[in-house]
Parts: C-alpha cells; structure tokens; sequence
C-alpha cells in the first residue's frame, strides 16, 4: 500500500511528530492477557474475511477515486496508535491534494468554521472534499483501507478514533485511556453521534470505552456501526 499522500490535517514534523512514545501514563490502564488475546483474534479474523469477500469493492473504490480525482488513491498519516506509538493511518483520498492549505486559508477568513473545527475538528461544508469524496465519507467506505491497519496490528476493528498528532492535546488527563488500546475502524463515538458530538464527548465516550472493554462489546459496536451507517446518521 504505498500510492498515498499525507493530508487532511496540519501535521507537526520533526521530535513533535515521536512525542507520544515517551509516554509512560498509559501503562496505568492494564487489561487482561486473555481479552487483549481475545480481541486481537477477532481483529485478525475480520480483516482476512473482509479482504476475502470484498476485495473486489476495494478495487472498485480505488478505480472510482482514480477517475474522479486522479492519483493518489490513498492518502496515509501519522496517527497516534497504542502506547503512544506513531503509525501511518490509510484511508481512500477524499480529498484535494492541496487539502491542508485550502483548510488554513478557510480557517482564516471564516470565524464560524473556525469555531466549528475547534469544537468538533470537523466541518459542515468542507472545502477540501471532492465530489466523490463526499459520497464515500458519507458511506464510511472511504475507512476501507483501514482494515490493513487492523492486519498488522496498527489498529483494531473497534477502539477509539486514531488521534491526530495535533489533537493530543485535547484528551488532557484522559490520555492515558486513549494510549491502553489500539484506535479502531469503528467505535462508541461513531454509534453515538459521530461528526454531531464535541472533541470533548468524543474523548469522553473513549474513556467510557476503555473502562468496559469487553470482546462481546466490541461486537454490540460493531453490529450497531452497520445500522448507523446504513442510515448515515451523524455523517458529514
């Protein structure tokens, strides 16, 4: 998977960008060896299913991307995973390849959407999307390529949101909890409002996450995903 492109959000480069794996707070939230196991297993099960059975949506997505909006078909970045780690994040390119600065001149001259991606680190009409960006972010499909993470171990299929490295900062004292396990395709946030809730709920839900975490949970998540983005409830 090497035909990216990093974008969709101003990155720090350098020591900034490796600042999570000095992080020792997150040993403080410790979960069984038989449910990290348990978990793992049907993470690895999952992503060898989907990869079996809709490898051919995958390839379909990939050509839809390269028709629409040219190469890259994937964009990656670097996403804080457990313990702090740093790990490339994959998605299908959603987005125009010149999305960070059309973001930063947005912010600019728009205070409402300044203050929107300051509360949510979303927004309701995002500039940087293609057309058919917006068709797979309202699906979801645009998440497919994440199922690779989920392989070898970068993700899991449920967990928190991958943090971005300049979103560190807004889980505070709860940092921790984000760090005691692999972010997820899916997720408490995605069933419970999605792009409708504050960062502030978002990183709320993960503590809630982290504090029950259960393998017959993950799949309640997960079969609730389903329903949510069938409907497309809180997408945006």
């Amino acid at each position: 998977m090497t035909n990216f492109r990093s974008e969709e959000s101003m990155v720090p480069q350098g020591d900034d960008a490796f600042a999570g794996i000095a992080d020792a707070e997150w040993t403080r939230v410790r979960h069984s060896p038989m449910l990290r196991a348990g978990k793992r297993a049907v993470d690895i099960a999952a992503a060898l299913f989907f990869f079996c059975a809709f490898g051919w949506l995958f390839a379909i997505l990939a050509v839809g991307v390269l028709i629409t909006s040219g190469a890259p078909v994937l964009y990656s970045q670097p996403r804080y995973g457990r313990g702090g780690r740093i790990f490339k994040f994959y998605k299908f390119r959603s987005m125009l390849s010149n999305s960070a600065q059309i973001l930063e001149e947005h912010l600019k001259n728009d205070p409402v959407a300044r203050q929107q991606w300051a509360e949510y680190q979303k927004l309701e009409n995002d500039p940087r999307i293609t057309p058919f960006g917006k068709f797979i972010r309202k699906t979801s499909l645009d998440e497919l390529p994440q199922f690779w993470n989920v392989l070898v171990g970068d993700m899991s299929l449920v967990g928190p949101r991958p943090c971005m490295l300049d979103q560190k900062s807004l889980y505070g004292s709860d940092w921790s909890f984000y760090c005691a396990v692999r972010p997820g395709i899916t997720g408490l946030w995605q069933v419970s409002g999605r792009n409708q809730l504050s960062y502030k709920a978002r990183v709320a839900l993960d503590v809630a996450y982290v504090e029950t975490l259960s393998v017959g949970r993950d799949i309640g998540i997960f079969i609730r995903t389903i329903w949510v983005v069938a409907v497309g409830h809180g997408s945006r």
